[in-house]
C-alpha cells in the first residue's frame, strides 16, 4: 500500500481528482486530494489560469506544503497537469519519496533526487503543454539526475484525456493510464 497525494490541475479540485483518488483507494492505497484553491474551481481552462494567477503560486504552495505536513515522508507525489508542478516544487524537500506519478504534465526533477527515485509520466501525443521535443528533454534531464523514469505517450488524445468531464477524455487511454498508474504503485 502506498501513500498518494493527488495534486490537481488549473481547474481545481474536481470530480476528475475524487474519481482518480477513490480508483486508488480501491486499489488499496491511501490517497488525499490537496484543495490547492479552497474550493474554488474553473469551468475552463483560460479561467483556471486566471483562479491560479488570482491565487498565486506562493499560496497554492503553502497549501500544498501544509497538505503534505500531516503525511509520510514517503508519501508518493503526483498531479494533474498544472499539480505535476506542484509536484516539481516540492520534491527538493522530500527526499524520502516513494514515487512520482505525473499526469498530463512534466515537473521538474531537482539534482538532488534520490538516486533510482521511480517516476512515471503519462501525457498525450502531441500536447500543448507537454511538446514531445520538451518530454524527451525533461526525460534525459530527468534520468540523468537519477531518476528511474517511465514515460507513457497516449497518440491523438487530448491534454486532460483522464477527464470524462472534458471534450478531451478518451476512455481507451484513460483506462491504459489508469492500469498502468495503479501497477506502479503496488511496486513501490
Amino acid at each position: 500500500m502506498a501513500h498518494v497525494a493527488l495534486f490537481h490541475s488549473v481547474f481545481g479540485l474536481r470530480s476528475v481528482e475524487h474519481a482518480a483518488a477513490d480508483r486508488l483507494r480501491a486499489a488499496g492505497h491511501e490517497v488525499v486530494t490537496p484543495d490547492l484553491y479552497a474550493g474554488e474551481t474553473a469551468a475552463t481552462i483560460d479561467h483556471g489560469f486566471v483562479l491560479m494567477n488570482r491565487i498565486g503560486w506562493d499560496v497554492i504552495m503553502e497549501r500544498a506544503r501544509d497538505a503534505l505536513g500531516r503525511l509520510p515522508a514517503e508519501t508518493v507525489l503526483s498531479g494533474f497537469s498544472m499539480g505535476a508542478g506542484v509536484v516539481g516544487a516540492l520534491l527538493a524537500d522530500r527526499r524520502g519519496t516513494a514515487g512520482v506519478l505525473l499526469l498530463h504534465g512534466i515537473a521538474e526533477i531537482p539534482a538532488s533526487v534520490r538516486a533510482g527515485l521511480p517516476v512515471h509520466l503519462h501525457v498525450a501525443d502531441p500536447d500543448a503543454f507537454a511538446p514531445p521535443t520538451a518530454v524527451a528533454a525533461w526525460e534525459k534531464a530527468s534520468t540523468a539526475a537519477g531518476a528511474a523514469v517511465q514515460v507513457f505517450t497516449y497518440p491523438g488524445v487530448g491534454h486532460f484525456y483522464t477527464d470524462a468531464d472534458l471534450c478531451d477524455h478518451d476512455e481507451d487511454a484513460a483506462g491504459l493510464t489508469w492500469q498502468r498508474s495503479v501497477s506502479f504503485l503496488s511496486r513501490l
